[in-house]
């Protein structure tokens, strides 16, 4: 390793721990509690400001439908009724309602299940509560409230629950749709005869229950995102656990609550208005990953209106075919990540995933094809380090000649690179083509949903860490278990290390840097998934057998031999333009510090 590869290793060391800092999760910290409290009436008074209080059912019923007919004007008839549950399943989803509000009281997903093997529900009565409100007679009516007649009936297998309240002219008519498989459900409100403005107030406050092993990588991945209408994606920030909200002026097409590994979502037939989203965590309450809330406005046609709720696997497999970048809810990173995920990782992914049924293989394979595919520039990068090395003895007697004077030794250097015919950089250069693929695997396999749950050797589940140790206490930054695949990872880091060191050029403090960095990954994965940590242990593996096979091909005798030989030629080889300007570069800085002293005296 020479001095320029040793750079360009500090700097993608760099740019790794700056992700670290401002993209990966981060361990909970201290902060006050937020309470976190069943949404009910009761506790949400933002939810049910301007409302009056709801009749008491002990009244006599003549003063109960008096009462009644004050508050609720045309609606009045759905003050009384018998609360009953509806249930409805297709393939993948099972879905209960209520007549009393007619809205999804419980979703589960058939296909997954919670981290310790529960049935995986993404919505419950206790967790998640929402409002319908129109404004009708100069009254706020709220639809949640009224009691509704059921009607259930199937169409080419597309199953159908209507929840009707009949009006003095007309009715209420909540009417929902699921196909035969799949994780969309489709919604339907019609106000015939209501004489209603010309919007719904639509407030859906969600707890986001926990699902996961790991709650902090759940929260660091759990937001509320949207698309507007002008076909822009935006959404809070991820990472915080502090109040995040926002006012967003501009029609959405679609909105949703993203956890890790799971959505809900509304799309919109039309538009949604007037929206107002708001994410918050309570790092008290390990039950809860974060508390979600979206108000908004949905316009009505006709005293109509209708959208469609995605309730399934955060898949971009599944994601994609639903509407308009959905897909964008997988965050994959930043270009040029996204598209080494999209283009690259993913397809090759699912390749293996058709054929293989085990996921440690799966990744064991991933190895070994990127490796074959970037051998060429591993090769390259370690034939620039053989030539740095043998290079060393010249470079040592011209710092040796010019002493304190850096711009004539770095003049003397660039002058013997270029008569040898040797590129400075070409060593760090195909280090740094393959930092795209370093990064895309950081956001690969936290996202992704197939490891979730599966095993591997001591791994009870690759999407998250593997505990070999669980500790009695709490490392600062390092957390209170111990990971095998990470030690596993780090030693082999270390050992790789010390053969780039066999070939290295660099001494002194910047050695021992290139010793600290496997101890920081080591702090820093000890909580990533195992599938990473898994993937980075395999790949040192199948880089420190490349490069002995390298060495067998690669003799320092010979080497030496071609550089002479470039020496004698040097003459008659033209420089690089990268030398030239260089060069130019260099005279230039030289040249200002000559002028220096003049001025001086002068």
């Amino acid at each position: 390793m020479d001095r320029n590869q040793a750079i360009g290793l500090m700097l993608m060391a760099l740019l790794l721990l700056l992700y670290f800092q401002f993209f990966s999760p981060e361990p909970p910290k201290e902060e006050p509690r937020v309470q976190t409290e069943q949404v009910t009436e009761s506790n949400s008074p933002e939810l049910n400001a301007g409302l009056p209080a709801q009749e008491d059912p002990s009244l006599p019923d003549s003063l109960f439908d008096e009462v009644s007919r004050q508050r609720l004007g045309i609606f009045a008839a759905g003050a009384r009724g018998t609360e009953e549950e509806v249930a409805v399943e297709n393939s993948q989803v099972a879905l209960t309602f209520s007549t009393l509000g007619a809205q999804v009281a419980t979703v589960e997903l058939k296909d997954f299940t919670t981290y310790d093997g529960k049935p995986l529900y993404i919505l419950t009565p206790e967790t998640s509560r929402i409002h319908q409100r129109v404004n009708a007679d100069n009254r706020v009516i709220d639809l949640t409230e009224l009691y509704y007649q059921k009607k259930t009936w199937s169409d080419n297998d597309t199953s159908y629950i209507s929840f009707t309240l009949p009006l003095p002219s007309g009715a209420v008519e909540h009417i929902y749709s699921l196909p035969p498989s799949g994780y969309q459900v489709g919604y339907e409100l019609k106000l015939n005869g209501a004489r209603v403005q010309e919007s719904v107030d639509f407030n859906w406050r969600d707890n986001l229950i926990k699902q996961e092993k790991d709650i902090t990588l759940s929260r660091t991945n759990s937001t509320i995102n949207y698309y507007t209408t002008g076909g822009d994606f935006d959404g809070l920030a991820e990472r915080s656990t502090s109040l995040e909200e926002k006012s967003i002026e501009e029609p959405l097409k679609w909105v949703s609550i993203k956890q890790r590994f799971f959505v809900a979502a509304m799309i919109a037939s039309d538009r949604f208005t007037n929206v107002e989203v708001k994410t918050q965590a309570d790092l008290a309450d390990s039950s809860i990953v974060k508390e979600a809330q979206v108000a908004m406005s949905v316009p009505l046609e006709n005293s109509a209106t209708g959208w469609t709720y995605y309730f399934g696997p955060n898949d971009y497999h599944i994601l994609k075919d639903v509407t308009e970048d959905f897909s964008k809810n997988l965050y994959l990173g930043w270009p040029p990540m996204i598209w080494v995920n999209k283009f690259v990782i993913i397809p090759l992914f699912d390749l293996l995933n058709n054929f293989i049924g085990n996921y440690g293989l799966i990744i064991i394979i991933m190895v070994l094809m990127i490796k074959l595919v970037l051998s060429p520039l591993s090769y390259k990068s370690y034939l620039s380090m053989a030539k740095m090395k043998v290079l060393k003895p010249e470079m040592d007697a011209i710092k040796e000649k010019h002493g304190d004077d850096m711009s004539a030794s770095q003049q003397e250097t660039m002058k013997l690179y270029q008569q040898v015919g040797v590129n400075p950089v070409s060593g760090c250069v195909p280090m740094l083509l393959q930092m795209p693929i370093l990064f895309a695997m950081f956001y690969f396999f936290p996202q992704s949903i197939e490891l979730r749950g599966k095993p591997f050797l001591w791994a009870e589940d690759l999407s998250t860490y593997d505990t070999f140790i669980q500790l009695p206490f709490t490392i600062p930054f390092y957390g209170s278990h111990v990971s095998l695949f990470v030690l596993l990872m780090t030693v082999s880091t270390i050992l790789y290390t010390w053969s780039n060191q066999q070939v290295s050029t660099v001494q002194g403090p910047m050695k021992a840097f290139t010793y600290m960095m496997p101890l920081i990954f080591m702090f820093v994965l000890n909580s990533y998934p195992a599938a990473l940590s898994f993937y980075y242990f395999v790949s040192n593996l199948v880089t420190f057998g490349q490069q002995a096979v390298i060495r067998k091909f690669v003799d320092d005798d010979k080497i030496r031999a071609i550089l002479e030989e470039n020496k004698k030629n040097a003459g008659s080889r033209k420089k690089s333009k990268f030398q030239q300007r260089l060069e130019a570069a260099m005279k230039a800085q030289q040249q200002q510090q000559q002028e220096k002293p003049k001025k001086k005296k002068k």
